[in-house]
């Protein structure tokens, strides 16, 4: 039996949740407007946080606000 095809990833949904990333340059890509720089140029993204996105997921794919504060929060 043929192994079927990898889902694709969403690039607007986060890979740890799979809520609204709201990514501006997805949004840019999706909408064709001009978008002020993404929320996620002032955040914190921990080692320990990006390691947990799925290995299909990374360089493609932002986490959510709500992960990285989750993360923050969370005490190493």
């Amino acid at each position: 039996m043929p192994t079927p095809p990898p889902t694709p990833i969403d690039t607007t949904r986060c890979p740890l949740c799979g809520g609204d990333n709201r990514c501006a340059v997805e949004i840019e890509k999706a909408t064709g407007e001009p978008q002020p720089p993404c929320w996620c140029v002032s955040e914190t993204f921990t080692p320990e946080l990006l390691a947990r996105i799925p290995e299909a997921a990374r360089r493609t794919a932002c986490i959510c606000p709500a992960c990285v504060r989750k993360a923050l929060a969370t005490p190493p």
